[in-house]
């Protein structure tokens, strides 16, 4: 069952945005999550605090006191501000429904074991209550604003990121943040963590869902793209946990994470389209029920970015969003990639499932979904660098349906 596509809510973006006049700012809002005048993004991440686009300031998190485990100093005052993550996200409220999920990159740098070396960043066991308890006051702080976080990721990228092994990451949620946020009432649902990519996750998930006591916390699967490939150990994840939907929660074009360097970001070619949907697709075939991309906005050099050596955030760091805002010119760009997922966010909606649909044309591909409300929704996209015509035959009826080149193209079936 799908649960939702979308991008990320990161201050580089709501930088972005305040460049542009009143009108304008809506209107790539409205772009972005309004179901019916726009893409309807229904699936979006938002991370907590620093990360690497979390350009309005320096590196932060909540709680930087060091030694603070009652959290009396926790603070989401920057989440508030004009460019911060609540602002966002209640900016784009106005326009559509969406769920929010919530990874970490790092807790307070007191938190780890070795905060100056990055081989070392590992959390120290000491500190699991208080690292528990900044999940539950963050989760609380965001209420008391107005938004509810829908899914809590324990690590972003634990391999890259933070160095906690899977196996602390297994105590940590079933011995510390799954009892207290259940003794709190908290209805936020958790994700173990993500992993960078498809094998990381297909070798180290196990390692807390086999584990009964760990496995009893966890809501879903998200992990990474940046492998670009390997779906198939996704597909077999699946087999092993049916009952738990993978989710597809970060994927983008860097240089970082191995964007080819004769490729300038961000892109404006109508092929790289092509590209995402083939990688949306693929995800899908494989069981994902939500895709997010990264960066949902960005500016005309890719950025503006955070640098925090320290923390893994480097300087340059050139990424590719879904819109381009050229902050010089006042100029909104909508790249390919924003065609083809919308595509997905808005015809494929929350509910639907993807149901069997056999037949093969080299370079043509077809997924089919049963819409939640009735009907069918039918998602063709042709690679090839040629026209394309095919047929679809269901319920005993056929329709013949020209594909332009290099096109992505939705058929619906009202009830």
């Amino acid at each position: 069952m799908i649960d939702g596509f979308g991008a990320s809510f990161l201050e580089a973006g709501m930088i972005c945005i305040s460049a542009l006049d009143p009108a304008e700012q809506e209107k790539v809002l409205e772009a972005l999550f309004d179901p019916e005048r726009g893409a309807g993004f229904t699936a979006m991440k938002t991370p907590l605090a620093g990360t690497d686009f979390m350009s309005a300031g320096p590196w932060y998190t909540y709680d930087d006191t060091p030694g603070d485990v009652e959290m009396k100093n926790f603070s989401i005052a920057r989440d508030l501000g004009p460019n911060g993550l609540i602002t966002y996200i209640k900016r784009a409220r106005k326009y559509g429904k969406f769920v929010l999920q919530a990874p970490m990159d790092y807790p307070p740098d007191w938190m780890l074991t070795n905060p100056t070396d990055r081989e070392k960043q590992d959390v120290d066991p000491k500190y699991f209550d208080a690292l528990a308890l900044y999940y539950l006051r963050y989760l609380q702080e965001y209420e008391k604003n107005g938004v509810i976080i829908d899914y809590l990721s324990l690590f972003n990228e634990p391999d890259i990121y933070t160095k906690i092994p899977y196996t602390k990451i297994r105590d940590l949620l079933k011995n510390h943040v799954g009892p207290l946020l259940g003794k709190e009432g908290v209805k936020t649902r958790l994700q173990l963590s993500e992993a960078p990519d498809r094998a990381d996750a297909s070798k180290n998930y196990p390692i807390l869902l086999d584990d009964s006591a760990a496995r009893k916390y966890v809501a879903n699967m998200p992990y990474h793209g940046y492998d670009f490939k390997q779906f198939s150990k996704m597909a077999a994840l699946h087999r092993r946990y049916p009952d738990l939907p993978l989710w597809m929660t970060e994927v983008c074009w860097a240089y970082e994470a191995g964007a080819p360097k004769n490729i300038p970001l961000p892109r404006y070619d109508w092929e790289d389209g092509d590209f995402w949907g083939n990688q949306i697709f693929s995800d899908l075939e494989a069981y994902a029920s939500a895709w997010i991309y990264w960066n949902m906005i960005l500016d005309e050099k890719g950025g503006p970015w955070l640098v925090s050596e320290v923390h893994g955030n480097p300087d340059p760091n050139v990424q590719h969003p879904v819109v381009v805002i050229n902050r010089e010119i006042k100029q909104v760009t909508y790249t390919a990639l924003y065609y083809y997922l919308a595509h997905f966010s808005k015809f494929v909606r929350p509910g639907a499932v993807r149901v069997e649909t056999k037949g093969a044309i080299k370079g043509v591909r077809c997924l089919t979904f049963k819409a939640h409300e009735g009907g069918m929704v039918a998602e063709l996209m042709n690679s090839r660098k040629t026209d394309a015509t095919v047929g679809l035959e269901a319920g005993g009826r056929s329709l013949s349906v020209p594909l332009p080149a290099l096109s992505i193209t939705t058929l619906e079936w009202k009830p």
